[in-house]
């Protein structure tokens, strides 16, 4: 069975979430313009988890800021549930490379900084709830520079969702750690977005982490991006990375980038 094309996940029952409408990003310097994105559309499902790949610098990272509403696209729109993003939105978080944590706050602190809004009771709850979800038992009260590298980004993920968003944008966050807390951390996302369910748009270099982590694989071309296939991930949760099916979505993904026989 080869790569499997779809322009819908399997839960194309549901109405879409997110709706990317012909969107075109050109970036002008100097009077010089130079073409990002090219005629980019897509549709996201309530609860899908979406990883964008492609070449480096092909603007994965431009696409998701523009999703998100960081940046305004030369052409086209972007809707979630059926509003147009003009910009960012509480209700839709980023997660980055670089860890986003507080230093100055414990990992409490962290989690609880965006939940003023809360009672107090209502807030002590809600961390200890995700404090518990992330694995960070007995942290509560240490400070960033005493976490690992893998704690941190757990850390990161926790105060993100503590605030309750439907949608997370999460750009390249494990890449930054090594192979082994890379994969751990993999596992985590999986259990807490199995959990909770929320519509993730994922952006790696990593296509092994794409099709261990994707409901669908989104390949982009080479700049100015556009979509050159929309890949269905059709293995149940948790994947054998070393199944027959999994190494054919794997490789069919990297010939379609150009990279079947340069690693």
């Amino acid at each position: 069975m080869a790569l499997r094309e779809v322009a819908l996940s399997p839960q194309r029952a549901l109405a879409a979430k997110l709706c990317v409408n012909h969107l075109s990003m050109v970036f002008t310097r100097d009077g010089k313009s130079t073409p990002v994105l090219q005629d980019i559309t897509l549709e996201v499902s309530e609860g899908e988890f979406v990883c964008l790949v492609g070449p480096s610098g092909c603007g994965k990272s431009t696409l998701l800021n523009a999703i998100g509403g960081l940046l305004a696209p030369t052409a086209g729109t972007v809707f979630i549930d059926n509003e147009a993003v003009r910009g960012p939105d509480p209700r839709r978080i980023f997660v980055f490379q670089e860890r986003g944590v507080f230093p100055w706050l414990t990992v409490e602190g962290n989690i609880a900084f965006g939940l003023f809004k809360l009672s107090r009771s209502e807030r002590e709850e809600r961390v200890a709830h995700y404090v518990k979800m992330v694995g960070l038992q007995g942290f509560e009260e240490a400070y960033p520079s005493e976490l690992s590298g893998g704690m941190k980004q757990r850390l990161e993920v926790a105060r993100a969702l503590a605030v309750n968003p439907d949608m997370l944008y999460l750009d390249e966050p494990f890449g930054a750690l090594d192979s082994i807390t890379r994969h751990i951390m993999r596992g985590e996302l999986l259990r807490i977005w199995e959990t909770e369910r929320k519509t993730i748009v994922f952006v790696t270099h990593d296509i092994d982490e794409a099709v261990q982590l994707a409901d669908r694989v989104v390949i982009l071309s080479a700049r100015p991006a556009a979509i050159q296939r929309i890949v269905n991930i059709d293995i149940s949760h948790p994947r054998d990375i070393s199944s027959p099916r999994y190494l054919e979505l794997r490789d069919g993904i990297l010939q379609q980038i150009g990279l079947a026989h340069k690693i």
